[in-house]
């Protein structure tokens, strides 16, 4: 018997549907409620579905609402519907594919992918064979409908489509989808792409195997009148850039000159796709060679993109002088932030101690545009030039200057202001070429700082931020000041734009400069904790960031009783106003952390509260963790980025503090609760706990030492690279606690080495972990030779490698002497790879004399063993840079 509706329901149902597009809430609460009564109902679903499809006498809002509302259940509890309905409704949605209205069809091909997404492709056969059979018909309705289906099932389950559990359709229906690039439809043009598309990037068998025709059919569409048409074949050409270059690099002249018209698309959203190919090509070796001849075309449409569009402006109210630094923020314009958990890292010498993994916005685009933050033409054509400056490097400039000599002083600011924003974009890449016209230029930058344009005033904080190290280098009374005092200026601007952009260049600024703000550091103070009383709530989570990147920069030149009473009492007072539960806490405790550790003693005065309350957030949330886990539906689960800040802070106070911390960690009950945060599921927990232990066990190792034995072999357990920040932290804990303990640590080191060696010698590992690795082994050596020296020749070689390039301090000086004690146990171990050993105590520059003398007597006897005629085979092999440092160094 096929299933009939009973009328009264049916009314019910309907009453419902028409309830839930009220816009009072009380309404849409009983609605709420009243659906959750009726699912308990197997047949309820068998009503929506009947909406849908069959129930024509309603209006076409309602129906959709219907299938919209089953399509919820079916994402929900799918699995739990009885046989019967799943089928039913299976059936109902595809005898309605090709509905008349153009919104039901829609909604069925909705239902339809979500039916499919619940593994359920495999589970209905008939579904590919029907829509397919479908595509033929002559009735537009229908083959529009079942593209519709098709294009949001290609879509979502692109790899199932391509395996062997389906029998592999599409090497029927790529073939298929192809035929209809020519229809006469534009809709069924753009789906018939749209349906192929997804199977480019995964270069699926069947679509390589059609590649060609698909390539011919594309071009047939390039000068296609409908937009979503054009928008699709930009995207395929992007995407065959990256998997099929060969297949392209014939027609590419004809390509390029394609990209460059629909880059200028009248239609945006063609216009961004199109522009996704410069960003694309960039990435292809092939690049340079193909598109120098372009660039005079190509550069001028970049820089004209940039421009901020009609809209932009109006929703920036870029044209009205806005103030708006009075206006308080709404909660949804501020974007969450992320707390980045600690971790452990070595510094380098030479080139590697610039720069670092700075958070630069290296993509091209500046600034936040709040309204705007959206992917738009604007971004994507400063980062294809961020980009093309990369690969092209100062050869760009003399295509570039042009433009920008037109461009750079023009009265109307959008225009201005596009060039001050390539500037920005083609600092990294082009800055060899752009140093002779610097002097010149950012004075001329510094001056636009004023600029009556808030938009203009904003951009060039941040290009200035791009150019700040050269800036730094050269004479402060020139520069650095000029830029200093307007960048302060513009941290109090009126606007709320600006201050953010200046707050975030400044930052960028601190980082270069370091400790050469230290004589501006009253002035700069002064000027930030202003900031305080002006901000409104967006802009003070940056400000804490600039103030955090400040302490980093000048370390404990910040610690003068002046600058204490200048910053702490505003964040003091921040501090006491937030509750636990405010997630404005984050960035304030990340930018105490920062300041503790720069004040040092100096943060004495505060650090009672401060570390109560770290203390207190980290028991609130285990309680909450353990509550939830223990029953859910009671309890929802804490947000456990208070507990990795809380740990994090900590860090700071002992890293500052150093053993004055002693007496907090002993009348509170931290041991117990690191415990348990370092056994915790999350990795950023962990993580930021044995960054803790390290920092704790340099401090207060009297506190630690009572729970080393249970310690100890979580250490172990989380030497797991595949977890990279986790296993550095826990790597780095392992050496300190090791330095500490001494001979003790012997009854522990089968917990932890063989990971360690395997981490060492693992292909691909992180730079970061495999210097603390190479440490923590140096310094289990170090303190227990006879245990590790066994096993030198398993190491040996990578450890060399490894820390050869990190600065000369108190971790690596305990490495190198646990090697030699290593070397003295286990001479044999290094034979084989001694030429490493050379080159690594040959990169010493400033190493304590017993040490030196380690290093002299294994050199000597090396030599001594193998002889003077065997020595000089050898050493004839160094480079002549290694056996002169050698020669200076230790006389050999």
């Amino acid at each position: 018997m096929e299933w009939e509706p009973q009328q009264e329901w049916l009314r019910q149902i309907l009453q419902l549907l028409k309830e839930s597009q009220s816009p009072d809430t009380d309404t849409q609460r009983h609605v709420q409620q009243k659906l959750e009564e009726l699912n308990k109902f197997p047949d309820f679903n068998n009503y929506l579905i009947f909406v849908l499809t069959k129930l024509l006498s309603e209006d076409e809002p309602t129906r959709s609402l219907s299938g919209l509302i089953l399509k919820n259940n079916v994402t929900a509890h799918y699995n739990r519907f009885p046989t019967e309905v799943a089928e039913f409704i299976k059936r109902e949605c595809l005898s309605a594919v090709g509905d008349p209205s153009p919104l039901i069809r829609a909604t069925v091909g909705i239902l339809i992918t979500t039916i499919a997404s619940k593994g359920e492709l495999t589970a209905w056969p008939e579904l590919l064979p029907s829509l397919c059979l479908m595509l033929d018909s002559q009735d537009y309705n229908v083959c529009e409908g079942a593209f519709s289906a098709l294009q949001k099932i290609c879509e979502d389950s692109t790899e199932l489509l391509d395996s062997d559990a389906l029998n592999r359709p599409l090497n029927i229906l790529i073939p298929k989808f192809i035929q209809f690039f020519q229809h006469s439809s534009s809709k069924i043009r753009s789906q018939a792409i749209a349906c192929v598309n997804p199977f480019i990037v995964s270069r699926t068998q069947a679509l390589m195997q059609h590649v060609d025709p698909f390539i011919e059919n594309l071009f047939r569409l390039s000068t296609d009148e409908d937009g979503y048409v054009r928008k699709n074949v930009c995207r395929a050409l992007v995407m065959l850039l990256e998997v099929r270059l060969d297949r392209l690099m014939p027609h590419m002249p004809n390509i390029i000159e394609y990209m460059l018209v629909r880059t200028q698309d009248a239609d945006d959203g063609v216009a961004l796709e199109a522009c996704e190919w410069w960003l694309a090509l960039a990435e292809q070796a092939v690049c340079r060679e193909v598109l120098q001849p372009h660039l005079p075309r190509l550069l001028p449409v970049l820089v004209h993109g940039m421009r901020y569009s009609d809209i932009d402006i109006i929703l920036l109210k870029g044209d009205v002088e806005d103030e708006d630094g009075n206006v308080p923020d709404r909660d949804q314009d501020i974007r969450p932030r992320f707390h980045r958990s600690r971790t452990h890292t070595v510094r380098h010498t030479g080139a590697d101690a610039e720069g670092g993994d700075s958070d630069s916005e290296s993509e091209g685009t500046a600034e936040d545009d709040g309204a705007l933050s959206d992917w738009n033409l604007r971004k994507c054509s400063a980062a294809a030039l961020d980009v093309l400056a990369s690969v092209f490097g100062s050869d760009l400039l003399p295509v570039l200057f042009p433009i920008l000599n037109d461009t750079l002083f023009h009265t109307d600011w959008v225009i201005k202001e596009s060039a001050i924003l390539a500037l920005g974009a083609v600092a990294e890449g082009c800055m060899g070429g752009m140093l002779p016209q610097l002097p010149e230029l950012v004075p001329y930058l510094v001056e636009r700082l004023s600029d009556s344009k808030a938009l203009v005033r904003a951009i060039t904080c941040w290009t200035l931020s791009r150019y700040s190290h050269w800036v730094v280098s050269q004479p402060h009374d020139a520069y650095l000041k000029p830029l200093m005092t307007e960048l302060l200026k513009r941290i109090l601007d009126g606007n709320k734009r600006v201050q953010e952009a200046a707050c975030s260049a400044f930052a960028t600024l601190e980082e270069e400069a370091c400790t050469e703000l230290v004589p501006y550091l009253g002035y700069i103070l002064e000027t930030l904790v202003f900031a305080f009383s002006k901000y409104q709530h967006k802009n003070l989570l940056i400000l804490y960031d600039a103030i955090g990147t400040l302490a980093d920069s000048v370390g404990h030149h910040l610690n003068k009783p002046e600058y204490i009473a200048l910053l702490m009492p505003p964040l003091i007072n921040k501090w006491n106003f937030l509750k636990d539960e405010d997630k404005d806490l984050f960035p304030l405790l990340e930018c105490l952390s920062s300041v503790a550790t720069a004040l040092q003693a100096g943060f004495l005065p505060y650090c009672e509260p401060v570390f109560r309350r770290c203390v207190s957030l980290i028991e609130q949330t285990l309680n909450q963790h353990i509550a939830n886990s223990q029953s859910p539906e009671q309890f929802e689960a804490p947000d456990k980025d208070f507990m990795i800040v809380a740990l994090d802070l900590l860090s700071g106070l002992a890293e500052g503090l150093d053993g004055h911390i002693d007496h907090l960690v002993l009348n509170s009950n931290l041991m117990q609760l690191l415990y348990q945060c370092m056994q915790d599921p999350m990795p950023e927990v962990r993580q930021s706990s044995f960054a803790l232990l390290g920092d704790l066990t340099k401090a207060c190792f009297q506190h630690v030492l009572p729970n080393i034995a249970d310690f100890l072999p979580i250490l172990g357990q989380n030497l797991n690279p595949e977890f990279i920040s986790v296993c550095n932290n826990a790597t780095w804990a392992i050496g300190e606690i090791s330095i500490k303990l001494g001979g003790d640590m012997g009854i522990y080191i089968s917990l932890v080495l063989t990971q360690l060696i395997e981490t060492i010698n693992r292909p691909n590992t992180p730079k970061t972990l495999l210097e603390n690795t190479a440490i923590t082994i140096g310094r289990l050596g170090y303190v227990c030779p006879h245990d590790v020296a066994p096993v030198l020749q398993q190491f040996v070689r990578q450890w060399c490698m490894s820390l050869r390039n990190i600065r000369d301090n108190e971790e690596k000086d305990s490495a190198f002497r646990g090697m030699c004690q290593m070397i003295t146990v286990n001479p044999g171990g290094v034979v084989g790879d001694f030429v490493y050993f050379c080159d690594a105590v040959a990169s010493w520059v400033h190493l304590k004399e017993d040490l030196k003398d380690m290093f002299v007597k294994i050199l000597h006897g090396f030599k001594a063993q193998v002889g003077e005629e065997n020595w000089k085979r050898f050493s004839d092999q160094f480079p002549p840079q290694l056996s002169a440092r050698l020669r200076d160094m230790y006389n050999i």
